[in-house]
């Protein structure tokens, strides 16, 4: 006889910790918007908004990264990596656009980028945490 066999069960860290950095880069995305805002009111404002951008392209590598870790190791689904690897993608053209004063492109995708991060949120909240 032969023992029966289990299928692998997803493990639950990597998308729990999945949901925490797609969280994170949500709130990184509303903060940049917040810091174009005192980029246009005050003079400190364009300092902040780079430092937050900077903290941006972090958060969208520890985005993608945990993407990845849902799939491997994790066993869970490929599906996150796509939207997170764009998501990371559009954060560098946004960032580039940026610092070239390329404000009529860079604008809607900065808005483009917290729907698109929106849009992840929901995808990865609707995920259960325990497979």
């Amino acid at each position: 006889m032969t023992a029966p066999q289990t299928m692998a069960r997803p493990v639950a860290w990597p998308i729990q910790t999945l949901k925490a950095a797609v969280v994170l880069h949500v709130v990184a995305l509303l903060v940049q918007a917040v810091t174009a805002g005192l980029l246009l009111s005050s003079p400190g404002g364009r300092a902040l908004h780079a430092a937050s951008a900077m903290a941006l392209l972090v958060v969208g590598l520890v985005h993608l990264v945990a993407a990845i870790l849902v799939w491997r190791p994790g066993g869970g689904p490929a599906s996150f990596i796509a939207p997170a690897a764009m998501l990371l993608l559009f954060t560098v053209v946004a960032a580039i656009l940026g610092e070239m004063h390329v404000k009529v492109v860079h604008l809607p995708l900065g808005v483009l980028l917290f729907g698109g991060g929106v849009a992840q949120l929901f995808r990865v909240m609707a995920r259960p945490g325990r497979a």
